[in-house]
């Protein structure tokens, strides 16, 4: 039997056994979406000794959990994409990379007041905030319960919300509904975030399959938990893993099958910062060769919300001044965001677009301090003196800070001293260390505010600008700004570049004493504009493919990609690179085109439904490998 009669049958015993369709099983995705239990597993070893007369384990269908990789188990003897060395061998031990630069190549994120990191970027330019009341429907399950509801009408709620934590894809993944609606939206977002940073790296997630690539995630809050699980009665066992706080990490490596370390980490407020720490770690060392890292924080109960307003922690004005002398207290914020990074040597041999470098990372600890939750002038300065020791980075070259910068009349002061102490010897009053927070903007989002800094810092560098802090009313009384040598940016300001390129830290502290600060520069070395470009001659088409799970989303996304190339007329050949670094759902369609003018025209009759000249569409999966064309002979001629 060959491997393509083997995945044939396979396929008509899954949907026999499932009773879906034919055209609904497809060869690389888990058995197990199918709908098949480890019953249905151990039947279908017992049927495959039958058929192929060998004796198999009855957990081969979890070795080999597709029907690709289980065909090509059965007949060749290796799954496909499996290691091709021998059985007993181990692979050769990679070496110790000591140091080293670690490049961002992609990332994404959700913001309050923004959808998405180009809304983000234009918010923090404009020195807008995204701050506002509780969303309508926010919390709305708690409006039965008397006390919580009188408590939430007490107090002040007004925070930094994302637009829509309900909606989510779950088919995209591979997901039931009731899976889904038994999953954190922290989870869920986190699925679709890291999946936009993918493609922002242009790095396919199927590309990734069976790879050392490391997730490194920070969250704290699991409020979603406490509303699902509140009722044992009513609680399905998907809330298991739906709420779990481990399964943050784990279920994007589930998801996309990445096999490096599968890490969350909770230290509070820093913890998304400690999560990229150790992914850059980790890359150091060869655990991993590509990381996602970032994190996460929603606010899904209003219990913590409630709980710090009563304690006092809370601004009464309903926005964050840091640095400022009117500093009075947080907001709180959802926000996610994931980084994409890489190796700098890898990601340069790959061709991969780098945006940012982080050059450096360090963690602490407060130790025992002033109590629990208060903050350690002598750990910050350590953590920052660690930082830029490992980063090979002069203090005194830092251009700016995204700061903690909570709010704090008191914290923030103890936060700039450590900043002076050690990035203010040696300057000039004409070269300060700029500082800034993105918590003036869009509150604070405790676990993802780390990741939320670094995200405005390589935008930043991207557009060569420094966006202002806003909600500055005039210095911290605490604070001698000129003998430590700091300014907030209270306008939009050209990036200084006092070492000759763009140089900044990103500070994150956990309420619980765990410090990190993180060193970026902007990348110097071979662009895509340096290399050489294939020119499109007058004439010449390109291939655009779009596609989707389904043709409505196929259609949509054959519209979407009409509006961008008739709005901003991008070079299509760049378009077509980029499009073929891209996932491609079953869904399928290409679209020749040799001007913006006919691209547009094809792709909106793609949108349409209508199948043309120089358009190629299907809607079924391919079952079929690579195949070789033979033309006949005499079809190739001298002068041809």
């Amino acid at each position: 039997m060959t491997v393509e009669e083997l995945r044939g049958w396979l396929r008509t015993w899954v949907a026999q056994t499932t009773g879906l369709s034919a055209e609904e099983i497809t060869d690389t995705k888990p058995l197990e979406n199918f709908g098949l239990s480890s019953r249905d597993a151990v039947v279908l070893s017992g049927e495959l000794e039958n058929l192929l007369g060998i004796k198999l384990e009855p957990t081969v269908a979890y070795e080999y959990p597709t029907i690709a990789q289980l065909a090509d188990r059965l007949v060749n003897g290796a799954a496909a994409g499996a290691s091709q060395a021998g059985a007993g061998e181990t692979a050769p031990a990679k070496p110790l990379i000591e140091g080293g630069d670690i490049a961002v190549i992609g990332y994404a994120g959700r913001f309050p007041g923004a959808n998405n990191v180009a809304e983000f970027w234009d918010m923090l330019a404009e020195g807008r905030p995204g701050t506002g009341p509780l969303p309508v429907g926010r919390w709305s399950e708690y409006s039965a319960d008397p006390v919580t509801s009188e408590k939430m009408e007490q107090q002040n709620t007004d925070g930094g919300y994302l637009e829509d934590i309900a909606s989510f894809d779950a088919e995209f993944f591979g997901l039931s509904p009731l899976e889904a609606a038994n999953m954190d939206p922290q989870q869920r977002i986190l699925l679709e975030v890291a999946w936009e940073a993918l493609e922002d790296a242009g790095v396919p997630a199927n590309q990734l399959r069976g790879t050392a690539t490391g997730v490194y995630m920070g969250s704290t809050n699991n409020d979603y938990g406490m509303l699902i699980t509140a009722d044992p009665a009513e609680m399905h066992p998907y809330a298991m893993t739906g709420t779990s706080s481990a399964i943050i990490a784990n279920r994007l490596s589930y998801a996309f099958d990445l096999r490096g370390p599968s890490i969350n980490v909770d230290t509070a407020c820093s913890a998304s910062l400690v999560a990229v720490n150790q992914a850059v770690k980790d890359l150091r060392v060869g655990a991993a060769d590509v990381a996602l890292a970032g994190g996460i924080n929603i606010l899904s109960a209003p219990h913590a919300s409630i709980g710090f307003s009563e304690l006092g922690v809370t601004s009464p004005t309903s926005a964050i001044h840091a640095f400022s002398d009117d500093a009075d207290g947080i907001v709180r914020a959802d926000a996610a965001g994931v980084l994409v990074l890489k190796r700098l040597a890898d990601a340069e041999r790959d061709g991969d677009t780098i945006a940012a470098v982080i050059k450096g990372s360090a963690v602490n600890s407060d130790g025992h301090s002033n109590g629990l939750t208060a903050p350690n002038p002598e750990a910050q300065v350590d953590v920052l003196e660690r930082a830029y020791a490992d980063a090979g980075i002069r203090p005194q070259d830092v251009d700016y800070v995204e700061a903690h910068g909570t709010g704090t009349i008191l914290g923030d002061p103890i936060e700039a001293t450590a900043l002076g102490r050690v990035l203010g010897p040696g300057r000039q009053a004409a070269t300060p260390t700029l500082l800034g927070s993105a918590k003036t903007n869009i509150g604070h989002s405790e676990s993802a505010a780390g990741v939320v800094g670094l995200i405005k810092v390589i935008e930043g560098m991207r557009h060569g600008v420094i966006p202002p802090s806003i909600n500055y009313a005039g210095p911290n009384r605490y604070i001698d700004f000129d003998a430590e040598h700091l300014e907030v940016v209270e306008d939009p300001r050209e990036w200084p570049e006092y070492s000759g390129q763009k140089v900044a830290g990103v500070s994150g502290f956990g309420f619980g004493g765990t410090n990190a600060h993180v060193v970026l520069t902007d990348y110097r070395g071979l662009t895509h504009t340096d290399a050489p470009q294939v020119a499109v001659g007058e004439g010449q088409p390109v291939a655009l493919p779009v596609s989707g799970l389904l043709p409505s989303r196929r259609a949509a996304a054959a519209a979407a990609l009409a509006d961008y190339i008739e709005s901003e007329d991008p070079n299509l050949l760049s378009v077509a690179r980029t499009l073929s670094h891209r996932n491609h759902g079953r869904s399928r369609a290409v679209v020749m085109a040799s001007s913006s003018a006919e691209a547009v025209k094809r792709l909106r009759q793609v949108a349409e439904g209508t199948v043309s000249v120089g358009i190629a569409a299907a809607d079924s999966p391919s079952v079929h490998g690579p195949v070789f064309m033979y033309s006949g002979f005499g079809s190739q001629h001298r002068k041809m």
